[in-house]
């Protein structure tokens, strides 16, 4: 690493002394007090000092670890509010279909995965993405029949809101032609012979998935470890995961170890809130590593599925204007019980009906609970309408959004809604009207580089470039405010604002080093940014040799 010269070690006691201290840099803060700095020093896992080269000189002792930036960028660690962490492991493990160019290169690589499996091993995730396709057309399961007969398939679109079942998981799950749709779901059909085409959509996806067998304590350890890895080279240091019981169980023993390199926010299902209540447990619980308190439900589907919830129809189908996940009237109860727990509430809202409906849930439980600081948040918050942006902040509500899937989605998303995607996207219109935001990717669904969102959130262009000034221009937002989102905003969103988040005296030295200043390069650059050094409670985690 980059080490000053001895002679500059000049306090001989350790009494006092800072156990790391990063000089020579460019340091943007995130912290109104002071945005930026040269050198930052770390004892016991918290900064001591943040300011200049001269500031922190007299902190080093003998046993000090100095590292000379030589001019390189530190930003706070970044802190991804929307991730599925051991499903991203996973998806680094197993299957990729994201970039296949057309339905026959799709069905191929489900084909020769098959052939590395033993028979009656199940085939899941994938992330293919139609749209990619010249076709435009969801797969259907007569693409996998000859090359899948022993093997179960259920692979996702990227979204997690439609997945292609073939033969044999539609056996496994009782699923046929006269299966009838559940709520909040549907199995779709061939419109002339009534066998199911192997899509299926929300709701209908849990049919199959709950005959899956679930993967062993090894290969989940395996995938955590995976993601973690991946974490600690992209400068990711906190996330905010949408956990099941068992990664969970794997954070604890990691954490236990001196081996979980993330510090965790664990949303919970919905359904457990009542477990929450019964033994007490209201946000913030836990400790700097590993946190509970928020619970997870979902409002409706996704746009790319066509089964987020609009008022009006699609426009490329308007037979349809999505699914929702609960009557309206039944989401409001839930959301008042939930808020009445003392439980912080995650919604995920995508079409503008359902980001209205639960806006106007939150606006009951604050009327029959009392107001309190619930940091209720909506994920995703895709597409709002003008008039509900500003109660965003009138009811204390977070919109919790991951800006690469403007650029993953713009492609297609007006020939979905058509005008409507001038209420997509919000990035600056929710800036000005002063509402809490944070940051973050959804990955696996996107990927867990927070340079990609940086990107998107000042550019709106497609990573190779265009449309020129990009699509909708009005909602970019400058680089600070991205990097302040992904960090300070997203420590917000988890009661966490007073620990990590900036950079600034007594805060958690939770740090990420760039290989170059992304203030001082073209926007288009950004994408090159590698992570030089990854920091977390002072330790350094990871470095790009």
């Amino acid at each position: 690493m980059w080490l000053l010269s001895p002679a500059c070690r000049t306090n001989g006691g350790g009494e006092g002394m800072a156990d790391l201290i990063l000089a020579n840099g460019r340091v943007f803060t995130a912290d109104t007090a002071l945005p930026r700095a040269s050198a930052v020093a770390v004892r016991d896992g918290k900064l001591i000092q943040v300011g200049n080269d001269a500031s922190v000189r007299p902190l080093i002792g003998r046993n000090t670890r100095v590292v000379d930036l030589r001019g390189k960028l530190v930003l706070p660690g970044f802190n991804d509010a929307h991730v599925h962490f051991s499903e991203g492991g996973f998806a680094l493990l197993g299957i990729d279909l994201r970039d296949a160019k057309d339905e026959m290169e799709f069905a191929r690589r489900i084909g020769d995965y098959a052939r590395t499996l033993k028979k009656g091993e199940w085939i899941t995730r994938g992330n293919w993405d139609h749209e990619n396709w010249p076709s435009r057309k969801h797969p259907r399961k007569d693409l996998l029949a000859a090359m899948t007969r022993d093997y179960p398939v259920l692979v996702s679109r990227f979204d997690g809101h439609i997945a292609l079942a073939n033969d044999l998981a539609l056996k496994l799950a009782g699923i046929d032609r006269k299966t009838l749709n559940p709520s909040g779901g549907e199995i779709e059909k061939d419109a002339g012979t009534g066998e199911p085409t192997g899509i299926l959509k929300d709701e209908a996806i849990r049919l199959v998935e709950r005959v899956i067998p679930p993967p062993s304590a090894e290969r989940l350890e395996h995938a955590v470890l995976s993601a973690l890895t991946h974490a600690r080279e992209l400068g990711v240091t906190s996330i905010q995961d949408n956990s099941s019981r068992e990664d969970l169980s794997i954070y604890q023993r990691l954490a236990d170890q001196g081996e979980l390199t993330v510090r965790v926010n664990a949303m919970r299902p919905v359904a457990l809130y009542e477990d929450f209540e019964r033994i007490g447990i209201r946000p913030p619980f836990g400790d700097r590593l590993l946190r509970l308190g928020t619970v997870k439900l979902f409002v409706d589907g996704s746009m790319g599925a066509g089964t987020a919830l609009f008022y009006g129809p699609y426009q490329d189908d308007p037979s349809t204007r999505g699914i929702s996940i609960y009557p309206e009237e039944d989401l409001g109860r839930l959301v008042q019980a939930v808020d009445r727990a003392g439980l912080q509430i995650a919604a995920h809202a995508i079409g503008d009906r359902a980001n209205a409906w639960i806006l106007n849930a939150f606006e009951k439980a604050r009327r029959e609970n009392g107001v309190r600081d619930a940091r209720h948040r909506i994920e995703h918050a895709q597409v709002v309408r003008q008039q509900d942006v500003g109660r965003f902040r009138e009811l204390g509500a977070i919109a919790s959004i991951q800006p690469s899937h403007c650029i993953d989605d713009m492609k297609w998303a007006e020939k979905r809604i058509g005008s409507r995607v001038s209420d997509a996207y919000r990035f600056q219109s929710f800036v000005h009207e002063g509402v809490h935001m944070a940051f973050g990717t959804d990955w696996p669904v996107e990927p867990l580089n927070p340079m990609l969102g940086l990107y998107a959130a000042v550019t709106r262009e497609f990573p190779g470039g265009g449309p020129r000034g990009g699509w909708h221009p009005e909602e970019k937002i400058s680089l600070e405010k991205a990097i302040e989102l992904y960090t300070a905003g997203s420590a917000y969103a988890e009661f966490q604002e007073d620990v990590k988040g900036t950079i600034a005296v007594g805060k958690l030295a939770d740090l990420v080093v760039l290989d170059r200043d992304l203030f001082q390069i073209p926007q288009k650059e950004i994408l090159q940014a590698r992570v030089a050094l990854t920091i977390l409670g002072g330790k350094i985690v990871y470095q790009n040799r």
